[in-house]
């Protein structure tokens, strides 16, 4: 190689050095629940520096050993960030969370708005980052525990073209695509789609939990159902997966609690009803849910929902 090729190449490298460098930001993860404790580990291991805090300072502080820094406070996290990422209950938790932070965030720090948080919810806070002088993206994610931990989630994402720069490494360290629905994240598109997304998801839950309570209760071999359908056009993973937990007991630690299902299950109802729609599926996966909560089935995998189609005592496997 010729001197003028050679530092052609250095330079070149030395770009794409310095390239990489700027894309590391840091970033405060504000909720380390089940989702997102996986999506600050995977920013980690994509290098950005990462700080996180929770409501339970000891549900976080395994971070520390994945080389997350864990605060006291939602300022002391959101502190200079470059991006914060909240992952919380719902939408009230994730304004009253983001008040807390409020004193130390940055004006002109992206925030990517993770929870579901219902479409009555999101522009509230979209109000919330105008005030604060944040850019604002409601970036709600499809996927549970493993594809979470794997990097693998799906991003649905509605914010400015401008400062798509900054979130972008944010999105590609958690999942594997994102699908844009918008410019504005207070219109809340992306959580719109979400919802539509959880519909599905949590009614076919709920329906595979049914299979298996029916089987029960008829003295008929679950295998025999999946041997019917197997290979065609009724077979389906998820059934396999969710159906699979209860058969095999194996509903801890969940992919996605009760709780959280029940919850969500409420946002899809309560947004049919104001836009005209009766839901009688989600209106009944949301009190299955529920009921099953009640039988202690609360932190427990969604799939959970099985013991709902029984009286408290007979819940039995």
């Amino acid at each position: 190689m010729c001197e003028a090729s050679w530092t052609t190449a250095a330079t070149s490298a030395r770009e794409q050095e310095f390239d990489v460098m700027t894309d590391k930001l840091t970033v405060s993860v504000l909720g380390t629940g089940i989702m997102g404790a996986a999506m600050a580990r995977n920013l980690v291991r994509a290098g950005h520096t990462v700080r996180a805090w929770n409501r339970t300072r000891a549900k976080a502080e395994p971070l520390t050993g994945d080389g997350a820094s864990v605060t006291d406070t939602p300022a002391e996290a959101v502190r200079d960030a470059d991006v914060v990422l909240t992952m919380l209950y719902d939408g009230p938790a994730t304004l009253d969370v983001m008040r807390e932070a409020a004193p130390a965030l940055r004006s002109g720090a992206v925030w990517m708005q993770s929870t579901t948080a219902g479409i009555e919810a999101v522009p509230d806070l979209a109000a919330f980052a105008r005030e604060h002088g944040l850019v604002f993206y409601d970036a709600p994610v499809l996927g549970t525990r493993q594809p979470a931990e794997a990097g693998q989630l799906t991003v649905l994402a509605a914010g400015p073209i401008e400062g798509r720069e900054t979130v972008t490494p944010v999105f590609d360290a958690v999942g594997a695509r994102t699908v844009w629905t918008g410019e504005d994240g207070g219109a809340g598109t992306a959580t719109r789609l979400k919802l539509v997304a959880n519909s599905w998801v949590l009614a076919v839950t709920n329906a595979a939990g049914e299979v298996l309570a029916l089987s029960k209760a008829l003295d008929v071999d679950p295998q025999r159902f999946f041997e019917v359908i197997d290979g065609g056009a009724l077979d389906m993973g998820y059934l396999r997966v969710k159906t699979g937990l209860v058969l095999n007991d194996a509903l801890t630690p969940a992919a996605f609690a009760v709780t959280t299902a029940a919850k969500d299950a409420r946002l899809i109802v309560e947004a049919g009803e104001r836009h005209g729609v009766r839901l009688d599926v989600a209106e009944a996966s949301a009190e299955r849910f529920e009921r099953a909560a009640e039988l202690g089935h609360g932190d427990e995998d969604m799939a959970a929902a099985y013991f709902a189609s029984f009286e408290e005592g007979k819940a039995a496997q």
